[in-house]
């Protein structure tokens, strides 16, 4: 077996909650090594998500397994110099502070680059390091509703609607930032040269808007929600009651499988309604609606099986879980988990004997093998390790220690 696609990179990682941890765990899932650093006082705070009694919250064990714990205190001057040691020997750095922040603490990019030239060093926040809203907080609705997302998700003459997937946080943070220090990467390993790389979540999320952009530049006004080609207008593309309370969906807008679909159900006359609008596109919806209302989930699921028409169940995330698809492609993966008031071992040394479900890592890479060998360390659970191995003795990691450094 060949070495992790990213063996012997190492990551020193700033960042809390969801974007920032979820584009480092993807870099460690893929073999880098990375180094979680959390303040001794607060930490983390996806820790607590739920609550004293189930922290570590599985938010946070999800979002930091395969890493190394690390905690320092970045406001003591010690601490400011442990920090210029670890970077020092750093392929990356990933922090979400908000814009200025690092440069107080005397950790900005200019003063990484001054001491390892190749650094990448990515900087995620809401809105980015320059413009009138850089200082400005924000969460995933905030950053959806001014990238004109959240004024598309909903039904038509309704309110928008709030969905519980953070498409800014993890398509516009996560992903974005992942991309950017990759690119990075492949050009540093050329050129010995490092990149600073400026995530704005809010800029990431708005590029995503390709298609009521594509409506606004065709037809001079982007569509309501609910009303565009792929939001609800079209008898083809749509979500559709079952008898039972459940939904299908039918994505069908090539005419071959809005036939199919068509001819499987009994009712070709609804062929030449596939792409319609207005009045006759309101009859076929009608007409389309009426059809699922009148079977149960399950009846439809056996009518349909093997019928090459894009038609779908609408299924939760436990139904996913339970899939067979997904199991085939092994996306889901058992892990332990522990809890910091229950006296077990955690980090490296496993839980409690309970188990818990994570996603598994997503991408299928030839001789690359998906694995958790680390679960989400406890607070500083590998300081002395990682300080031992860039020069630090004993007496000065235990100096540190008393301090309050580490």
């Amino acid at each position: 077996m060949r070495a992790k696609p990213l063996a012997n990179i190492r990551v020193i990682d700033l960042t809390r909650l969801l974007p920032g941890p979820m584009c480092t765990l993807y870099l460690a899932d893929m073999g880098a090594d990375v180094i979680k650093i959390e303040d001794p006082r607060v930490g983390d705070y996806a820790r607590a998500a739920a609550g004293p009694d189930r922290s570590p919250s599985a938010y946070f064990l999800c979002a930091n397994r395969n890493k190394r714990g690390f905690q320092l205190d970045l406001d003591l001057p010690r601490g400011r110099e442990v920090f210029l040691d670890l970077a020092k020997d750093a392929d990356v750095i990933v922090e979400s502070f908000r814009p200025g922040v690092v440069d107080k603490l005397g950790i900005a990019y200019k003063t990484i680059e001054a001491i390892n030239p190749r650094i990448v060093y990515c900087s995620i926040t809401g809105y980015g390091q320059t413009g009138p809203y850089r200082a400005r907080a924000g969460h995933d609705l905030n950053y959806c509703a001014y990238a004109g997302i959240t004024d598309q998700i909903g039904h038509k003459d309704g309110p928008p609607a709030i969905p519980n997937i953070q498409f800014a946080d993890l398509a516009g943070g996560t992903l974005s930032a992942a991309m950017g220090i990759l690119a990075a990467l492949v050009d540093a390993g050329r050129s010995g040269v490092g990149r600073y790389i400026d995530v704005s979540m809010t800029d990431c999320a708005l590029v995503n808007a390709i298609v009521p952009l594509i409506g606004y530049l065709d037809f001079g006004r982007v569509a309501p929600r609910g009303a565009d080609l792929l939001s609800g207008a079209l008898p083809c593309y749509g979500v559709y009651e079952t008898l039972d309370g459940r939904y299908m969906a039918i994505a069908a807008p090539e005419e071959k499988f809005w036939q199919a679909f068509c001819e499987a159900v009994g009712h070709p006359e609804l062929i030449p309604a596939r792409m319609a609008v207005g009045r006759e596109g309101k009859e076929a919806r009608a007409r389309v609606a009426d059809i699922f209302k009148a079977h149960p989930m399950a009846w439809w699921l056996e009518k349909l099986a093997g019928v090459d028409c894009c038609v779908s169940p609408v299924l939760d995330l436990e139904e996913s879980m339970e899939n067979e698809h997904f199991k085939a492609r092994e996306m889901f993966v058992k892990t332990d988990r522990y809890f910091d008031n229950h006296g077990d071992n955690g980090g490296d040394n496993g839980g409690t004997g309970e188990e818990m479900t994570q996603f598994a890592f997503p991408l299928k890479i030839s001789d690359f093998e998906f694995s958790v060998e680390r679960l989400a360390p406890r607070r500083g659970e590998h300081s002395a390790e990682i300080l031992a191995e860039i020069g630090y003795s004993d007496e000065r990691i235990e100096a540190l220690a008393r301090e309050g450094v580490i």
